[in-house]
């Protein structure tokens, strides 16, 4: 059954301040990785909780358009989402990258993958949001939404599906990995809306399939 994926980052010593600095790192590190250009696809400000509506919010056009603009550049998105800090607000950013999904209504060896984009929301908690829920979500949390592209049963999967699943895998650990290396964190934790243990799981995976 399909589960949703999480990362969730803490940071030493960590001051609100600090929260545009940090989620500019983590967003472009995750542009590295996916490739994207560094463009931000939507950004939010949200108060209180997660059932207020934003007090801040803008979609960005990332197309041959946006070329000439550098608003959706993480660092300037970030900046203006953030231009009032807060205690009790949190800051969402979406962005975009290119996983292998399996064709809608195939299965198994009939299945047929193609690359496909994919959304991923970037947070940055205010300490008073949502009751202090940075507690147990982290700092900065990422949603990558559900984790069918990393987990699927091996023996359902022909060569070409092994070596898709390969790749996704191999994405989202590039990106955890990167994370960890350039962003300063103090722990960090990947984990499901299930509680299994993932990141055992995957490395299972790419065990597996090599």
């Amino acid at each position: 059954m399909a589960d949703q994926l999480y990362l969730s980052l803490w940071f030493p010593n960590f001051r609100l301040a600090s929260l545009p600095e940090k989620l500019t790192a983590v967003l472009e590190q995750f542009a590295k990785v996916a490739d994207n250009h560094g463009r931000i696809a939507v950004a939010s400000a949200i108060p209180l909780g997660w059932n207020e509506s934003p007090v801040f919010q803008r979609i960005f056009v990332n197309d041959d358009r946006s070329e000439d603009s550098d608003d959706s550049l993480a660092k300037n998105a970030v900046a203006e989402a953030t231009e009032q800090l807060h205690d009790d607000m949190a800051y969402e950013f979406e962005v975009k990258w290119q996983l292998w999904q399996p064709e809608e209504g195939a299965e198994g060896f009939d299945s047929t993958w193609r690359l496909e984009p994919a959304t991923v929301k970037i947070i940055g908690f205010g300490p008073e949001f949502d009751d202090a829920s940075y507690e147990q979500n982290g700092h900065i949390r990422v949603d990558f939404g559900l984790d069918t592209p990393w987990v699927q049963d091996e023996n359902d999967l022909d060569e070409d599906g092994q070596k898709r699943l390969q790749q996704n895998v191999e994405k989202l650990l590039a990106f955890v990995l990167s994370v960890e290396k350039h962003c300063g964190i103090s722990s960090r934790l990947l984990w499901t809306e299930s509680g299994e243990p993932l990141a055992e799981k995957l490395i299972a995976t790419l065990q597996r399939v090599n």
